[in-house]
């Protein structure tokens, strides 16, 4: 029986009215969730994303501020206005758009971002925060991934999850979380010399190196759930993932589609962030 495919348009919207919800309420007693996105300089897909971050944020009833910066933009002046957002009250999550211009050093950006307000989840903090167990924001992309696996309602404990790929924006913290969930955990790279050895054991199979077809029937134990976060064109120009998904889905028992898997789940998950953010600061405030 093919695998059934896991929507996270789907799971995205119903996020997302959840989320809705709680920012009327917030809104309502005078604390309006509020997220600011820097952009700098023309780079055509960071334009895209930018846009659709802000139109989430007014679709489920945030408070949202975009400023857009030339290129030229000097590494002093991005980090005064970081610090002048970092004190802004209105504001409740700080989001700065990678890549930046090779003359800005993202490390010291992300660094700078006060870490009550770093909904991405990239600062060496909430790494930390993320590493021991501690509250904290996660970043974005695994913690939607988590959402995704979470809704097959398979209970991850004791499950062998094989985690292809070691950035730290997803592979590391995406190990991290199914080891919270008490998965056993495997990360596998590019310097692994049999993958196939390690995902033919496993029931979780998170593919994340930005390789299509790095992820075969072959290699899948029947029955396995597959989330491909990667995103690639083919040969036909059509956006696909790290998982060869036709042969795939015929061996798994769950499996997300690129596009309408992880993507949509990236953005909820920074809404998450914020609306938690904002719920700390009103709680604080009581």
């Amino acid at each position: 029986m093919p695998a059934q495919l896991i929507d996270g348009i789907a799971l995205s919207q119903k996020l997302r009215s959840e989320i809705a919800t709680r920012a009327a309420a917030l809104t309502a007693k005078g604390t309006q969730p509020g997220l600011a996105v820097i952009l700098v300089g023309e780079d055509p897909a960071s334009q895209v994303y930018v846009r659709n971050k802000v139109k989430a944020c007014g679709d489920v009833g945030f408070h949202s501020v975009l400023e857009k910066y030339e290129a030229d933009l000097s590494e002093a002046d991005l980090l005064a206005r970081i610090a002048s957002l970092n004190t802004d009250p209105a504001i409740h999550g700080i989001l700065v758009q990678m890549p930046l211009p090779k003359h800005i050093n993202p490390h010291k950006v992300i660094e700078a971002i006060s870490t009550t307000k770093d909904v991405d989840g990239y600062s060496v903090l909430s790494a930390g925060e993320l590493m021991t167990g501690l509250p904290g924001f996660r970043p974005c992309t695994p913690y939607g991934c988590m959402k995704l696996i979470e809704s097959t309602g398979v209970d991850l404990r004791g499950k062998h999850a094989v985690v292809i790929g070691r950035s730290n924006t997803v592979g590391k913290p995406m190990a991290l979380l199914l080891l919270q969930a008490n998965a056993t955990v495997t990360i596998c790279h590019s310097a692994t010399p049999d993958l196939g050895l390690y995902t033919r054991q496993a029931d979780v199979v998170v593919a994340a190196v930005g390789r299509r077809n790095t992820l075969t029937a072959d290699m899948v134990k029947p029955g396995a759930i597959v989330i491909d976060v990667g995103m690639n064109r083919n040969d036909e120009g059509k956006l696909c993932g790290d998982v060869d998904t036709a042969a795939v889905k015929e061996v798994a028992s769950w499996i997300t589609p690129v596009p309408g898997g992880v993507g949509p789940m990236t953005i909820t998950m920074l809404l998450v962030n914020t609306i938690e953010s904002a719920e700390r600061v009103a709680l604080a405030a009581r």
